[in-house]
């Protein structure tokens, strides 16, 4: 029994060390390296990757940096996206047409999950800064193909 006890705990502390050599570099928000966000976004907007690849299969996060009075009109995602506000006030609403009537404002630790193929759009009334998760690859698909910015 001794035995397998040690045998259990060197195999539990060794595969820890392993997934310790496997993360990632913590990071600062005064070290995120912001871009241009890619054109499927409407101009203005600005990118920084926080982990992972969006456009490869796996998980990854991204923050948006978002300028006041923006707006992204009714779009889905093949897989679920996760939106925390870190900064400013970000408004989201669920259907197939952005309407400021409706929605939720969210401000900074705010939240929202659209579920995949889920009609959602969004828009600021501030700069805003938002923090967005899911499982890639990342892709958006516009209800009227008329507001893909991509296509322009």
């Amino acid at each position: 029994m001794r035995k397998l006890m040690l045998i259990l705990v060197t195999f539990l502390v060794s595969g820890g060390m392993g997934f310790a050599q496997d993360m990632a570099k913590p990071v600062n928000a005064t070290d995120i390296k912001w871009g241009p966000a890619p054109n499927v976004f409407p101009a203005g907007a600005q990118m920084a990757v926080v982990s992972g690849d969006p456009s490869k299969t796996g998980l990854y996060a991204v923050r948006l940096k978002l300028p006041a009075d923006y707006k992204i009109p009714a779009h889905n995602h093949p897989t679920s996206e996760y939106v925390t506000v870190l900064s400013g006030d970000f408004h989201i609403g669920m259907g197939n047409k952005l309407d400021p009537q409706k929605g939720e404002l969210l401000g900074a630790g705010g939240f929202a999950e659209a579920p995949a193929k889920m009609n959602h759009y969004a828009w600021t009334t501030s700069e805003a800064v938002v923090q967005v998760h899911g499982e890639g690859p990342f892709a958006i698909t516009y209800v009227d193909p008329a507001d893909d910015p991509s296509k322009k």
